[in-house]
């Protein structure tokens, strides 16, 4: 897992919201790693790998198995597709973030 920090040290809201979702639903040990992607530091683990990876939102995921390497960039498709519990529409619905949708 990937997280931002941001400048003042705080976690951003979002990878707060991801680590709350694992935890709540027993899932948080699946995590074998997290990396920090630091706010204006692209030198930071977690910002080399997004940058490998193409991806410039936090939080993502990166899961390795035979296949080789998959980013996922929503929790609930992670724990969906790879974690093995379903997630309901109203999981879904509720981890837009408004932030994230386009307007007019």
């Amino acid at each position: 897992m990937v997280k931002k920090r941001l400048q003042d040290g705080q976690e951003c809201r979002k990878c707060a919201q991801a680590t709350e979702q694992l935890k709540s639903r027993g899932l948080w040990n699946r995590i074998d790693e997290v990396l920090e992607a630091r706010e204006g530091d692209g030198s930071s683990p977690g910002a080399q790998l997004a940058a490998r990876f193409g991806i410039d939102t936090a939080p993502f995921f990166i899961v390795r198995d035979d296949a080789g390497e998959h980013a996922y960039t929503s929790v609930m498709r992670l724990i969906q597709d790879r974690l093995g519990r379903a997630v309901s529409d109203t999981d879904r619905a509720a981890a837009i973030d408004p932030d994230d949708v386009g307007g007019i």
